[in-house]
C-alpha cells in the first residue's frame, strides 16, 4: 500500500471557505476518481492554516493512473480555480507504511 499526504498552506482565514468549498463540490469529484480517502484534516496547533489530507493506492502505478484521470476530468478542470486562491503553498509525500503498522492492521477506530 502506498499513502499519499497532500498538505497544502491556505492564506490566514481561508480554512472554512476552502472546507466549505471541497465539502460542497470538491469531494464529489475527486472521491469517485481518487478512490480510497484515508483522512481529511485541518491543524489546530503547531503551524495553523493547513489541510492534510490522505489517499490510499495499491500501488505508484494506481496513484499515477488515477491522478491523471482527476487532472483531465472537465469538473475538476472547472472547479481548481475555485480553490487555487486559498492556497499559499502545496506539499506533497508519498508513504510506505511499516509492515507492523499499516492502516489495515491498525488497532481500533476513532472514539475506541
Amino acid at each position: 500500500m502506498l499513502v499519499e499526504m497532500r498538505t497544502y498552506v491556505l492564506h490566514a482565514g481561508k480554512t472554512a471557505v476552502f472546507l466549505d468549498a471541497m465539502e460542497r463540490e470538491g469531494l464529489a469529484i475527486e472521491r469517485p476518481i481518487l478512490g480510497r480517502l484515508l483522512g481529511y484534516y485541518s491543524t489546530e496547533i503547531g503551524t495553523l492554516n493547513q489541510i492534510i489530507h490522505l489517499w490510499g493506492y495499491d500501488s505508484f502505478e494506481e496513484r499515477t493512473r488515477r491522478r491523471q484521470q482527476l487532472a483531465q476530468d472537465r469538473a475538476w478542470q472547472r472547479f481548481v480555480p475555485t480553490v487555487m486562491p486559498f492556497i499559499r503553498d502545496m506539499h506533497n509525500q508519498l508513504l510506505t507504511p511499516a509492515p507492523f503498522a499499516s492502516i489495515e492492521t491498525l488497532p481500533g477506530k476513532a472514539g475506541t
